[in-house]
């Protein structure tokens, strides 16, 4: 049993490089990347609603009154995270923009956990930790390092990419401390998607009222292959299935295997130019960058 919650652990993570390479179909689709992440997300609370209901876990949201406000804000990485995801795959390729979610994941859980934000306990900066954190940092660099000088990319790219990684784990911490209050996992999921939808709905509405984006365009749904509609399930199997690790496995074991799952997914897409991709070569470098980034997180989640 335990090896199978183990193997379930890594192909969750690879859930994460799937989401963002359907997505970049579905942004397609629509015609813009804010319609398509507002598509996807909505598309996510419909799936864990009816399975909140199947399971009759919707009678938990009735606790959502009693909660602090912010436990209600972990949803807002969401939207950044999703959008980030299309802005990023196309322009720096899977294992790059994988790369970089990862360090901004390890590197904020290493601040969450040092100064005890969010209501986490404190845990101190042990030696694990860091080597694991430099070699963290010296694995996205030679995975951002494209094979030719002009493979590489700006230095704002970079930046949203480890910013839209660090709100994963203050998105697990402020989530956390929300499921404590309602138990349900899957009645939590569905309250994180449902403001993470309405976010996004709002930053569309605002942006196309100052003719910032392109209105979305739904008729090109149709021509969609069917695969472009896998973000949305992929997210809400990704909330839900780490809910349900965590218990079961714990939180470092869980975090450390869905990066190294999320990690070998982005570098097999870009290998073999999956979900429409264009091909980008796994160098010696870049191989070694990503067994670093590999070996250097499990250093942070596990020492």
């Amino acid at each position: 049993m335990t090896a199978t919650l183990l193997l379930a652990a890594v192909l969750i993570g690879g859930l994460l490089a799937v989401q963002a390479s359907a997505n970049l179909q579905l942004t397609a689709a629509v015609g813009t990347p804010y319609g398509g992440a507002t598509v996807q997300l909505w598309f996510a609370v419909v799936l864990l609603a009816v399975l909140a209901a199947a399971t009759g876990s919707l009678g938990a949201l009735a606790s959502i009154t009693t909660v602090p406000g912010w436990y209600l804000l972990g949803g807002l990485a969401s939207p950044l995270y999703i959008t980030s995801a299309i802005l990023l795959f196309p322009r720096l390729g899977a294992l790059a923009a994988g790369g970089l979610f990862v360090t901004g994941q390890v590197l904020a859980s290493i601040l969450i956990d040092l100064f005890g934000l969010f209501g986490t306990p404190v845990r101190p900066l042990g030696l694990g930790v860091v080597i694991g954190a430099v070699a963290v940092l010296a694995g996205i660099t030679a995975v951002v390092r494209g094979p030719r000088r002009q493979e590489r990319s700006a230095p704002g790219w970079l930046v949203l990419g480890v910013l839209a990684g660090a709100a994963l784990p203050v998105q697990g911490a402020v989530n956390a401390r929300l499921r404590a209050a309602m138990v349900e996992p899957l009645a939590v999921a569905l309250v994180s998607f449902v403001v993470a939808a309405m976010t996004i709905t709002v930053v569309l509405a605002v942006l196309l009222l100052t003719r910032r984006t392109p209105r979305p365009q739904l008729t090109g749904v149709r021509a969609m292959p069917w695969w472009g509609w896998l973000g949305g399930a992929c997210a809400a199997a990704y909330v839900t299935g780490t809910f349900l690790l965590i218990p079961a496995i714990g939180a470092a074991v869980t975090v450390a295997l869905t990066v190294t799952g999320q990690q070998l997914a982005a570098a097999a897409v870009d290998a073999r130019g999956w979900f429409r991709l264009p091909r980008r070569a796994i160098t010696t470098p870049r191989l070694a960058g990503l067994a670093l980034l590999v070996t250097g997180s499990v250093l942070v989640q596990l020492s």
